[in-house]
């Protein structure tokens, strides 16, 4: 499996191809950033919990050059765009970059076929932001990933990464791991108008190959990595349901979690901190002995509690919000992930076998929150009436995607063959296997290359 960004850009085919050779007319850097498999923790993540994240073995490659086009313009190329059905090329002008405003606005204008580049020169435009680019400085990026799109797997935390990593080498710009997550984060939230939580960009860059990255978000404090349990395996199956966060499903939740804080706060007089996982469910049942409503309009919230404390979603006064399954899916998350690591920690059969219990109880939660999908209920259903399994749950931002999978290592084959088929049988779709793993961003440097 290559790890290193120089041989996974040159082990393309295309790479030798025109469309890459021809691209470049000046020094150019290359970076490489994974995806990741989400264990356990999902959408509580921007609610404060502690999320245990896998990277894999599908990563993105990019190569970036400063400068190189005409009149400050950045110039992206897909090397996969045409698989997506996308355009290959896209030139964004330079006043596009003012502020991530306008890039915002170009990507809520741009054709469907062009808005893959929001993920991609988004990074010019917060590294603009943030006074680390040039004013009028453009830029030529090529990027080709084989991190599946849609599956729930952080595809986009990848390219963004990757195409950032690539540009702060191409510069001589120096950050720290979580300081370019946290840059990646914001083109997802600003430009891409995508409510995302900041795991997937940390995992992305910072994860380590074979183990789970330990990250509570508080915003993001790495508390280390921990190995699967020798004998024991993950692994992901795509449903073949597109996913994204930027889904009104992933929204609402995100929104109706916010609001349930807020309830929770002016109830109680109480900050927690500002997020809501550090309220104990034995907390949440003394504030409320009876939960809190099931729904509520987002016109009764605002009069009753104002707004919420959330940076980039807001209540719709129009909208209905499941208010009790959001918040109690935060709550009771940050308390199954907790104990799903400990267990592990543990290793030993009956500790494995509770920590696919918690699994289990983490998919069905996100079913409760409306971010289920009938096509990932029957693929954890099926794997759980395999030999060796012990939990499987749906990953990320859910209604679709990919289903986690933990299961004895000597039945791990034999899991994933008949998976595949059951599947497919019953829903005339091959599912896809996430298996493997490789290293974040930064556990490899960038390399250099030159047309």
């Amino acid at each position: 499996m290559s790890t290193s960004p120089e041989r996974d850009f040159e082990s393309f085919e295309e790479a030798r191809s025109t469309k890459a050779a021809d691209f470049f007319t000046d020094k150019f850097a290359i970076a490489r950033a994974p995806g990741r498999l989400d264990v356990m923790g999902g959408i509580a993540d921007y609610s404060g919990s502690l999320v245990a994240e896998m990277p894999i073995a599908q990563a993105t490659v990019a190569g970036a050059q400063v400068g190189g086009t005409e009149n400050g313009a950045v110039h992206v190329r897909s090397l996969n765009a045409e698989s997506e059905h996308f355009e290959e090329d896209v030139i964004l002008p330079a006043e596009l970059f003012i502020n991530p405003v306008s890039m915002l606005r170009w990507a809520k204008d741009a054709p469907k076929s062009q808005f893959w580049a929001a993920y991609v020169a988004g990074s010019v435009g917060i590294l603009r932001a943030e006074g680390l680019w040039p004013r009028g400085v453009g830029a030529k990026i090529l990027v080709r990933s084989d991190v599946p799109l849609g599956a729930g797997v952080s595809s986009s935390a990848a390219i963004e990464v990757a195409t950032m990593r690539a540009l702060c080498a191409a510069h001589g710009i120096s950050l720290d791991g979580l300081t370019l997550a946290r840059l990646c984060q914001r083109v997802e939230n600003e430009i891409v108008d995508a409510p995302c939580g900041i795991m997937d960009q940390v995992t992305s860059a910072m994860g380590e190959q074979g183990e789970l990255l330990l990250l509570l978000c508080q915003p993001a404090v790495v508390q280390g990595t921990l190995k699967i349990p020798a004998g024991w395996r993950v692994f992901g199956i795509d449903s073949g349901v597109k996913h994204s966060v930027a889904g009104h499903g992933y929204t609402d939740v995100r929104v109706a979690a916010f609001m349930g804080a807020k309830i929770l706060a002016d109830t109680s007089g109480e900050g927690f901190g500002g997020y809501l996982c550090n309220v104990p469910p034995e907390r949440y049942r003394e504030i409320c002995p009876d939960g809190l409503p099931e729904s509520m309009s987002g016109s009764e919230f605002i009069k009753k509690h104002g707004g919420i404390l959330d940076t980039v979603t807001r209540v719709d006064p129009n909208g209905t919000y499941a208010v009790r399954a959001a918040t109690e899916h935060a709550i009771f998350e940050m308390r199954r992930v907790t104990e799903f690591v400990e267990l592990l920690k543990n290793g030993d059969d009956a500790s494995m076998a509770v920590a696919g219990s918690r699994m289990q109880t983490s998919h069905a939660s996100y079913s409760r929150c409306g971010l289920g999908s009938a096509e990932t209920d029957l693929l954890a259903d099926l794997a759980l009436t395999s030999d060796g399994v012990v939990g499987a749950k749906i990953t990320g931002g859910g209604s679709g995607g990919t289903v986690c999978v933990l299961c004895r290592a000597e039945t791990e084959e034999a899991v994933i063959q008949s998976l595949v088929e059951q599947y497919s049988e019953q829903t005339g779709i091959i599912p896809r296997v996430i298996r493997g793993t490789s290293p974040g961003a930064f556990a490899t440097e960038p390399v250099y290359g030159n047309p």
